[in-house]
């Protein structure tokens, strides 16, 4: 199935989920994006219409697939995936520059389990792709953007690296690479213009899978450079053909808010686009904005926004920094609880145990139900290392500590009686730009009250957890921490306060 052009809003898939890569098999939608120094990595959705996503698994999900060192810094880790479904396989191919390199990895179901990675130590670079010709010969082309011959079964890089095609000249970060059999053409698309507001999306075509390659006369096919648009950022696309044989691209995107220059907070997003072509060339329509009228189909299932922690694993939708291993991060020691061990001292630690989803909503709600009788821990709003907000309990005490680059301070504290606490975190947008200064939105941090009314113990200014202060590639992930000893959570629980 494939929507309506004109009734869905994006993006289609909110938050931290950049670089997406999409196939469809039959009527089914698979979808990948990009996870960096978080574990499990690679996220995998499936659709039956492109709007409506579900996630169904996490492709690297065991330590042996993806291996991540505890002092990787954030923003490295996984890059760039790439799915595609060939000879009765999806094949998923990726690179983890903290680690591993380039690597491909194979199943039968895109739920998983997913095989053991074939490491790729002889292909240089990022961001690669697949494609197979009709004598199956496959073609693996990385960012630069060049071209190679390999064996998926084996790794083995066939050829030496050939630059075939780099976009607009003078155009900076040439990447993102993908090759497609269309017509009669080969067709080659790829990002250019560096990730931030400059990002654009460009193609050729050409004869043979390895060129020549002829520019799309209208290049860039999609940038919203030097515009007001409410999505920024656009670039990073793939094409997916439906069954009714419409076109569409997804692609990443981001929706900065608040002043000059903009603060973008949820990291990039998934955004879809429809495509016609027009003398052998795609064109793309406009990408609906938020707000538009949504697709009227029923959508599938949603994500629970709350766990209670009653399975003997966390959802797919969880991620950890680096690893999750069971001695410090489990469901099992304590029936109906998450349990969290200490590692790392502080948020500002590269080895800390934290566990968290991603923020899919400009203003949301999250609370948690904490019992830090046998340690120290609570909820944290997250960027990286060193952009991070969080409310924290140990005996006796609940207070609010701030981290924005080398500058860290406890902004406020309270003491309160022992036993299990609700902490709290709340972001609303700011829909009033009182000056150029004004940050896209606010974060409130504080408890719940035995009589169960909430205090807000310290409002802060969203626009220090961005990417336009932080840098990087990511965005915000809400959720649990433990910074010593032994801290348990009897629930968690999300909710948009977007309307």
């Amino acid at each position: 199935m494939s929507p309506n052009p004109s009734t869905f809003a994006n993006p289609v898939i909110a938050g931290f989920h950049p670089d997406p890569s999409v196939c469809r098999v039959g009527e089914d939608y698979y979808l990948v994006c990009s996870s960096f120094e978080y574990f499990p990595g690679v996220p995998i959705f499936h659709s039956r219409d492109l709007v409506h996503w579900t996630q169904i698994g996490n492709v690297l999900d065991r330590p042996g697939q993806l291996r991540l060192p505890l002092d990787s810094p954030s923003s490295a880790g996984v890059y760039a995936p790439t799915l595609r479904h060939h000879d009765g396989r999806f094949w998923l191919i990726t690179t983890n520059v903290s680690g591993d390199g380039n690597l491909l990895v194979t199943a039968t179901d895109p739920a998983g389990p997913w095989s053991d990675p074939i490491l790729l130590p002889d292909l240089p670079g990022i961001d690669p792709d697949l494609a197979w010709d009709s004598d199956g010969t496959c073609w693996c082309t990385i960012a630069g953007v060049a071209q190679v011959r390999i064996d998926p079964h084996t790794g083995e890089v066939l050829d030496a690296p050939r630059r075939i095609w780099s976009g607009a000249p003078g155009a900076k970060a040439p990447e993102a690479p993908h090759l497609y059999r269309i017509g009669d053409y080969w067709y080659l698309l790829i990002a250019e213009g560096g990730t931030e507001r400059g990002h654009g999306v460009s193609i050729a075509r050409g004869r043979t899978p390895s060129g020549p390659f002829e520019p799309c006369p209208d290049n860039p096919i999609l940038t919203h450079r030097g515009t007001d648009h409410p999505i920024q950022n656009t670039g990073h696309a793939d094409l997916v053909q439906g069954p009714d044989g419409s076109w569409w691209m997804v692609l990443l995107g981001v929706r900065p808010g608040g002043g000059t220059p903009g603060w973008h907070v949820l990291g990039r997003e998934t955004f879809l686009a429809p495509v016609t072509w027009v003398d052998d060339w795609p064109v793309v329509g406009p990408l609906a904005p938020e707000g538009t009228v949504p697709w009227p189909l029923r959508p599938g299932p949603a994500e629970a926004s709350r766990d209670d922690f009653d399975l003997p694993a966390l959802p797919p939708a969880w991620i950890s920094l680096r690893d999750r291993q069971e001695r410090h991060c489990t469901t099992k020691e304590r029936a109906g609880w998450l349990t969290l061990h200490a590692r790392g001292e502080s948020l500002d630690d590269c080895d800390v145990v934290f566990v968290g989803r991603r923020q899919q909503h400009r203003s949301c709600r999250a609370r948690t139900l904490v019992d830090t009788s046998s340690g120290t821990g609570g909820l944290a709003l997250r960027l990286d290392e060193e952009h991070h907000y969080e409310v924290e309990a140990t005996a006796g005490e609940v207070r609010v500590v701030a981290r924005v680059g080398t500058l860290k301070s406890v902004v406020a504290s309270r003491a309160v009686p022992a036993g299990p606490l609700v902490l709290g975190v709340d972001v609303h947008e700011e829909k009033t730009l009182r000056d150029a200064r004004t940050g896209p939105d606010t974060v409130h941090l504080g408890f719940g009250e035995p009589d169960g009314t909430f205090t807000t113990l310290a409002t802060l200014d969203g626009r220090y957890l961005s990417t336009e202060v932080a840098g990087g590639f990511t965005g915000r992930v809400i959720g649990l921490h433990a910074t010593a000893g032994t801290v348990h959570f009897d629930w968690f629980d999300y909710e948009s306060l977007d309307g």
